[in-house]
């Protein structure tokens, strides 16, 4: 059996972002990915990741946050950066084969408490397209 391409989401906490693009492409793709994601300063999943996720069937709720020094030493095909803040705090993972930067606004900073839950919703439906337009088809 081939080697699955091994694939690193990284955002600042580990909490939404990186959660959900973890959850999507093992979800959609783990045939041929394997999904990791990480934090540069990890916290805890937020719920309300979970549960836009579960409204599209995907369950996220056993995953957990974590910090990238975990993931030092490991190779990876691909390291994406999901946020700014990521990208200028990540460390250096030697033998990546790629590193891609994708940033997506964060939809817990949402001002407005009755617009949040939409928010999330979009930034699902956002990395889904996403992770469909860059990893969906065979290469």
């Amino acid at each position: 059996m081939p080697q699955k391409t091994r694939v690193l989401f990284l955002c600042t906490h580990n909490a939404v972002r990186s959660q959900m693009a973890e959850g999507l492409l093992r979800a959609r793709h783990g045939d041929r990915f394997e999904a990791a994601s990480a934090g540069t300063q990890p916290s805890r999943i937020d719920s309300r990741a979970i549960e836009a996720m579960e409204e599209i069937g995907i369950d996220i709720s056993a995953q957990r946050s974590k910090s990238e020094q975990e993931f030092l030493g490991q190779r990876f095909d691909f390291v994406v950066t999901l946020c700014d803040g990521a990208r200028t705090a990540c460390p250096v993972f030697p033998g990546t084969r790629r590193t891609l930067h994708a940033p997506f606004p964060d939809p817990a900073s949402e001002p407005d408490p009755g617009r949040r839950t939409d928010a999330f919703r979009s930034a699902r439906d956002q990395l889904s397209e996403w992770i469909e337009a860059t990893f969906g088809s065979p290469r």
